[in-house]
């Protein structure tokens, strides 16, 4: 079962200097790839002229062991994109994207100088981060009288779930989006105050479920 977590909700853009080379970190909120290749492209564009545009990403919660990757982009290998996303993932905030541009200074800095550098330069743009919780939340379908919709509806409020779609024939067809923590206990409330009589169904993915 998932639970809630913290997600990114606002977009940061930050600065750091490290003798004298710059690095600009931007950091977006992000749940797919497609959406860190986008953000990626956007950022190259507006800085054509740069030495490295180096990434890392969480597409679901911080502490996923599956949904995250990075990019050296040409700096050497484990130095940019590897300690960006050990810093994301420290922070505990999911579904966010970093961009780290970096304009070279003229000075190397070594692999650990750069590690420390990239690292730096995302932890000090969290620091501007804002941050949401998100409820994972299932599909469900059930049908109800008439003389039962109004405690339907109560229950479904309480447990902070969204009615999708109804259709009213002989009975009221619901489709519904409940979260999936207290699932069970949405379930138990709708048998005691129908007597059993109604029961929830599971239906194909909605959109935007998680």
């Amino acid at each position: 079962m998932s639970k809630s977590y913290l997600v990114a909700k606002n977009n940061v853009i930050e600065e750091i200097v490290v003798n004298r080379s710059r690095f600009i970190c931007y950091l977006t909120p992000c749940s797919s790839i497609d959406t860190v290749k986008t953000f990626l492209k956007e950022i190259q564009q507006q800085h054509p002229q740069a030495s490295h545009h180096c990434y890392a990403y969480l597409s679901e919660r911080a502490d996923s062991s599956q949904h995250y990757g990075f990019s050296d982009d040409g700096e050497p290998s484990g130095t940019a994109g590897r300690p960006m996303l050990s810093t994301l993932q420290g922070h505990g905030v999911g579904e966010i994207c970093a961009v780290v541009v970096r304009y070279f200074g003229g000075t190397k800095l070594g692999t650990g100088g750069l590690q420390r550098a990239y690292g730096a330069s995302v932890r000090q743009a969290l620091t501007l981060l804002m941050s949401k919780t998100k409820i994972p939340m299932v599909s469900r379908t059930l049908a109800c009288q008439y003389t039962q919709i109004n405690d339907v509806l109560h229950v479904i409020e309480k447990s902070e779930g969204i009615v999708v779609e109804q259709k009213f024939s002989d009975s009221i067809e619901l489709k519904v989006k409940l979260p999936e923590d207290n699932l069970e206990i949405t379930e138990q409330k709708i048998q005691i105050i129908s007597s059993g009589s109604i029961t929830l169904g599971k239906i194909d993915t909605l959109p935007d479920d998680k």
